[in-house]
């Protein structure tokens, strides 16, 4: 089972097995999914009260939606409740906001030029990246023996503006923070300003985005 995001993930487990069945609570979102990877069994759900019997599934695996989760420790309890005994869990998170350069100077200068509530938003994405705290997190759930390994990877976009546009146009308001056209071209001015250094030749806007890989299986 694989909660369904974009469907990026659950298109490349089905690459790799029979049956996949993916999971959102967003209907846009899964319908975004359906177009991605049609072969996938799409249900609409809530991760903290999963619609499947218990022992459901031979492996479950979440990407980057753990931190967004109300409550994170019901989730991780109801993806071991469908977890098969000899099944494996395996969840990825972002690591902390220092280890991202390009997100780091963003969420400053938001602090700067927006408050902290803006900032604060932004931060969300990284709430999980103290591996101790995650680890601890796994085993109070009731994972046996997490395992953590921390992966680096390019993020890469078209643009300084695009990334920055995503989120202050995109992300912001689905938080409940609004800001003035005027105050996000200010802001997009900036961040391409401080973050000029990390364009490439091609012109193209790419920078290190490390994320914990956390996995396990059920205590016994």
């Amino acid at each position: 089972m694989w909660p369904g995001g974009t469907g990026v993930l659950a298109q490349a487990a089905a690459e790799r097995s029979d049956s996949v069945t993916g999971l959102d609570l967003n209907p846009g979102m899964l319908a975004v999914a359906a177009e991605q990877a049609p072969s996938v069994d799409w249900r609409q759900g809530d991760a903290a009260d999963l619609p499947f019997p218990d022992a459901s599934f031979d492996a479950v695996v979440s990407q980057f939606g753990l931190m967004f989760f109300p409550d994170r420790a019901k989730a991780l309890a109801e993806m071991l409740r469908v977890l098969k005994p000899s099944g494996r869990i395996a969840v990825a998170v972002w690591d902390r906001l220092e280890k991202s350069p390009a997100y780091s100077v963003e969420v400053a200068i938001l602090e700067r030029m927006a408050g902290p509530q803006a900032a604060d938003a932004l931060l969300a994405p990284f709430a999980l990246g103290d591996a101790g705290e995650l680890k601890q997190l796994f085993l109070e759930a009731g994972v046996a023996e997490p395992q953590i390994q921390t992966r680096t990877g390019l993020a890469r976009f078209p643009s300084i503006r695009a990334l920055a546009e995503a989120d202050l146009r995109g992300w912001l308001p689905l938080v409940g923070v609004h800001l003035s056209d005027e105050k996000i071209e200010e802001i997009l001015l900036q961040v391409e300003l401080e973050l000029n250094h990390l364009i490439e030749p091609d012109d193209t806007f790419v920078f290190e985005s490390p994320a914990h890989i956390v996995s396990g299986a059920r205590s016994s």
